[in-house]
């Protein structure tokens, strides 16, 4: 029996383009994990070829009672992404003990154990964005970046990173996050709103050193994130923890301004207050370091932002289209 991969948060945002590009490459055996709920994210699921779906709870009863002995990798996205969420006691849980667990468990077992960091550890950026920088210097702006931290620094203190791979995505976007409701990519809302009203609204800056749109981000096209994830799959001699990102910080305008252009619509802005709760906790730019990254031998170029955002837009339109 050929051995499985289990994909979890497969019927979310990575982990669906994850799923889908590893049907591309024959694996029709794959075992998915993810919450399902009441919600239509079940809806990234259709056109996925699988063995088998189960829930969280479930699969890691399945691990923990050691039911599963054909298991070759676990690709492990499934975690609460929301920076907004407040409920400490359930990130520590669902983000860090939950994560902790599947990689004891891959690590005895000689499974190849891929997992999700994040570009939210950096905090403020004040450390910089460098994935060889000491994980204990960094300072999470919200307890999601700290969650993320948390298996981080776990991983390097027992020595796990010379086994385990971990990626820091930084903004990702494109197809199949149509359910992440406020946490999806600003794409995805833009297209949104000027399909609605013809214009955009962004937040006004409240630095000097960055006018309002100024605002700089490393935004990620997930086809790009997902041939960067499998990689890792594919060359199991190189282990670490690595910055997911274009290493090209573009403005805020920058993407707004891909947006129009490939909805043929002339650019109009609107910057509005940002609110209050969010305004000692925003980044105002990430930029990724990737000379890590390109020295583990990946040398596939990035696709441009300008490319990305014309081919999810028809995405975009397409998907709308078909009702």
């Amino acid at each position: 029996m050929a051995k499985r991969i289990v994909v979890t948060g497969a019927a979310g945002f990575i982990g669906r383009n994850i799923a889908a590009e590893l049907n591309a490459r024959g694996h029709g055996d794959l075992l998915l994990v993810d919450y399902l709920g009441e919600d239509e994210k079940w809806r990234n699921l259709r056109g996925l070829d699988f063995e088998d779906i189960l829930n969280p709870a479930a699969f890691l009863d399945c691990v923990e009672s050691g039911r599963f002995a054909d298991v070759d990798a676990i690709i492990h996205l499934g975690a609460c992404s929301a920076t907004t969420e407040r409920d400490a006691d359930y990130l520590v849980e669902n983000n860090y003990r939950y994560t902790r667990t599947l990689c004891e468990w891959s690590l005895t077992h000689n499974v190849r154990f891929i997992y999700a960091s994040s570009a939210a550890t950096y905090g403020d950026g004040s450390q910089g964005y460098s994935d060889t920088a000491p994980i204990e210097d960094l300072r999470p702006l919200n307890m999601y970046g700290y969650s993320k931290q948390m298996f981080d620094l776990w991983a390097q203190k027992f020595g796990h990173f010379e086994n385990i791979v971990g990626l820091k995505y930084f903004n990702v976007y494109g197809p199949y996050e149509d359910h992440k409701g406020d946490m999806r990519s600003m794409v995805h809302k833009a297209w949104g709103q000027i399909r609605q009203t013809g214009k955009v609204q962004l937040f006004k800056s409240y630095k000097p050193q960055y006018g309002d749109g100024e605002q700089m981000r490393d935004f990620v096209y997930v086809k790009d994130a997902v041939k960067a994830t499998l990689h890792f799959l594919d060359h199991r001699e190189t282990s670490g923890l690595f910055n997911c990102g274009t290493g090209q910080a573009r403005s805020w305008k920058d993407l707004m301004n891909a947006v129009f252009t490939a909805m043929q619509v002339k650019p109009d802005i609107e910057f509005i207050e940002m609110p209050e709760v969010l305004r000692g906790k925003y980044q105002y730019f990430t930029e990724a370091d990737m000379t890590k990254f390109r020295k583990a031998a990946y040398a596939t170029p990035f696709t441009s932002l300008e490319d990305a955002v014309l081919e999810y837009v028809k995405f975009l339109n397409e998907q709308a289209n078909q009702g």
